[in-house]
């Protein structure tokens, strides 16, 4: 009987102290990227602040008297961006620093599990973005007035969004190991995305072609799930938007860690 209760009492203590370790790792590699990343994090946040503020109100000099629905479809389109800078551009180009110092191998022998160091990362993205995101809703209905009606949708929304971005920009970091070719694909991806993507203009104004293509990027659903958290106008295109987002986030985060390899 003694052996049989060990049986079953050991496996679970084993289990235990695994989640113990992955947490205690976990909080010091989010502490480490705080710490080491402190003032890019701030200016980086700074930044977004101010992009994002610059876009709420730069659209009004646009117009004599600003369409509700336009200065509503920016103001909503802006978190997405605040959302996925650090995660899709940001990373790209400190993994790329990395590799280029040389300090990118030796944080790779780190005896820390990859889904440990990608949940890490993830939450400073997330924690990166969000003040940015709060800062732009607040001056757009201050400037605006807009129709907003927050619901519990944003809650599910903002994580899955900042998590696509991370995990693509993460993706991008690992699995291409030119410098430059990293830096020149981040640096794209920030034109794509303000010029070619359904995010701070409606779908209606892109060309038929170019709007069946977007429906394949990821871009244009996280536009979809935020808006439907902050407005009244979730409509039937949520569910795939999610399901798509989902695909993203599979895929990215696989391609990222089979790069990264195994580590100890």
């Amino acid at each position: 009987m003694a052996i049989s209760d060990a049986a079953l009492i050991l496996p679970f203590g084993g289990v235990q102290r695994g989640l113990r370790r992955s947490l205690r790792d976990y909080v010091s590699m989010v502490r480490w990227h705080l710490a080491s990343l402190r003032m890019w994090l701030m200016l980086l946040g700074s930044v977004q602040a101010l992009s994002g503020v610059g876009f709420v109100l730069g659209i009004s000099l646009f117009f004599a008297h600003i369409p509700e629905s336009a200065a509503l479809f920016v103001s909503t389109g802006v978190p997405v961006i605040n959302l996925i800078m650090v995660g899709l551009v940001f990373a790209p180009q400190m993994v790329a620093n990395q590799r280029t110092a040389g300090s990118y191998e030796y944080l790779r022998t780190l005896p820390i599990s990859r889904w440990v160091t990608a949940a890490a990362w993830y939450t400073v993205c997330l924690l990166s973005g969000l003040p940015a995101v709060v800062l732009s809703l607040v001056v757009a209905q201050l400037r605006y007035d807009l129709p907003l009606h927050i619901s519990l949708m944003i809650v599910p929304a903002v994580l899955l969004t900042a998590l696509a971005g991370t995990m693509l920009g993460y993706a991008l970091a690992h699995a291409v190991s030119n410098s430059m070719v990293t830096l020149l694909i981040s640096q794209a991806l920030v034109f794509i995305i303000f010029g070619f993507a359904p995010v701070l203009y409606p779908l209606s104004q892109m060309p038929a072609w170019l709007a069946d293509l977007n429906w394949w990027f990821p871009f244009r659903h996280m536009a979809v799930v935020i808006r439907a958290g902050l407005t009244s106008s979730a409509g039937s295109a949520v569910p795939t938007a999610y399901a798509v987002l989902g695909v993203w986030t599979v895929v990215a985060a696989g391609l990222a860690l089979w790069s990264l390899g195994r580590r100890p």
